[in-house]
């Protein structure tokens, strides 16, 4: 290595105090040639430096999602509204929402199928004939299921049929339907629902022909915030063409049924509010009482 070569070098000029003088041009050619290695090694080794900027463009947060609020019935557009990536534009995820559809059917069995087993049977448990010597079939005692007024062979009996999820996963399901309407333009919010003053009952009728929402188009599913009994029984006499559900009942299922969900903003809002567990919020910020201060 050029290194080790300048230090014999060195070594050489100590011992001899006279090489110097006796050999000067053999001197300088050695150091001359040590450096010139030395000196290649290190340009080698070490890369050449760029004087080139980082043209990368700094990380930007997602754009938000962006609604339009509709007036009802006339669905004339009022104004937008921004909703964060993290409540309408989840990406789609087929395995928590079966899981979640699951989760609720499993909740809404009632199990309440009972039949009488043999042992729940009133009656004696004495045996109806002898076990030899009668020339017939063997028997037991009157509550044998083979026998009219007997037990149930393995019938049903109260049990609960529901199982369990994740709450976060739950409400991450509900997230993941709402963006999958949005994403396909099925989801449209308005600022109110309620029908006009002095409707006819005929109002549902001339509604759906004017919006392709009827079952022709998939159907439709209205949801308020509130039960509103005049406006849920006019719907009712509409049943082929929509359905309509108030915020508590409605379930991820009922998200994903029909062509178009007609929403309320305030039923949209809280049901956003309601399922976001699972998603990191920063730290409160800390209160310190009235007249205290930290130097």
């Amino acid at each position: 290595m050029p290194s080790s070569e300048a230090l014999r070098t060195l070594r050489w000029l100590t011992r001899s105090a006279s090489g110097v003088l006796q050999h000067p041009q053999t001197v300088m050619q050695g150091c001359a040639s040590s450096s010139t290695r030395l000196m290649a090694t290190v340009s080698e080794a070490s890369p050449g430096i760029s004087t080139q900027t980082d043209s990368r463009t700094p990380w930007q947060p997602p754009a938000p999602a962006l609604i339009t609020v509709h007036s009802f019935p006339s669905m004339t557009p009022l104004r937008f509204e921004e909703y964060s990536p993290d409540h309408l534009l989840v990406p789609l995820r087929r395995d928590l929402l079966h899981r979640a559809v699951i989760y609720e059917g499993d909740k809404t069995r009632q199990g309440t199928a009972s039949t009488k087993w043999r042992d729940d049977v009133h009656g004696s448990g004495r045996k109806l004939a002898p076990q030899k010597g009668t020339g017939h079939a063997r028997v037991g005692d009157k509550k044998s299921p083979i026998r009219r007024g007997g037990g149930v062979a393995h019938g049903p009996h109260p049990r609960d049929f529901s199982t369990d999820l994740p709450k976060k996963m739950y409400d991450k399901a509900w997230r993941i339907a709402l963006s999958y309407r949005y994403t396909r333009g099925s989801l449209l919010v308005v600022d109110n629902l309620t029908m006009p003053e002095n409707s006819s009952p005929w109002f549902w009728k001339r509604f759906f022909e004017a919006n392709p929402w009827g079952k022709h188009h998939g159907g439709c599913t209205f949801v308020k915030d509130r039960m509103d009994e005049e406006l849920f029984s006019a719907i009712a006499e509409f049943q082929d063409h929509c359905r309509i559900l108030d915020r508590p009942d409605l379930d991820v299922k009922d998200i994903l049924k029909n062509g178009k969900m007609i929403i309320e903003k305030k039923a949209l809002d809280k049901i956003l509010r309601d399922h976001s567990r699972d998603i990191p919020r920063p730290p409160p910020k800390a209160t310190y009482p009235e007249g205290m201060y930290f130097s």
